[in-house]
């Protein structure tokens, strides 16, 4: 009779260990799941960011581009307008000729009042006034 009890006794404890194990394997799956799931979401964070960096890079690539092509435009104008100044010192000078542009003088008024060509009047208005 014990050895009944001490069987008995022993398959519950068994019993109440394997469902403690399932239930134990089943919260691990859970676990595991919603690890996926939470890794799954950072992965794609992770790649959006790295797009977004991208994008930037580019921009970034783009712009510096863009700001060697305008040096390259500009870097000229300095001697031109030197040149043009010491063309025709008859002619009102260029350097009059920046300072009506800077009281807002507009691109007729110049070639009227100084004498200069359109595109000498032109020049002058970009260079001074910014663009």
């Amino acid at each position: 009779m014990i050895l009944e009890v001490a069987v008995i006794v022993l398959f519950l404890f068994w019993a109440g260990t394997l469902a403690m194990f399932l239930a134990y394997i089943r919260g691990q799956r859970q676990v595991a799941a919603q690890q996926a799931q939470g890794d799954a979401l950072r992965d794609q964070r992770i790649k959006d960011l790295a797009k977004r960096v991208d994008d930037y890079q580019n921009g970034t690539v783009r712009m510096g581009e863009a700001i060697h092509e305008l040096r390259a435009v500009l870097a000229p104008l300095p001697d031109k307008l030197a040149q043009l100044e010491q063309r025709d010192p008859s002619s009102l000078s260029f350097a009059q000729a920046a300072r009506l542009v800077g009281m807002g003088a507009s691109v007729d008024e110049l070639t009227q009042a100084c004498g200069l060509t359109q595109a000498e009047a032109e020049l002058m208005s970009k260079l001074h006034r910014g663009g």
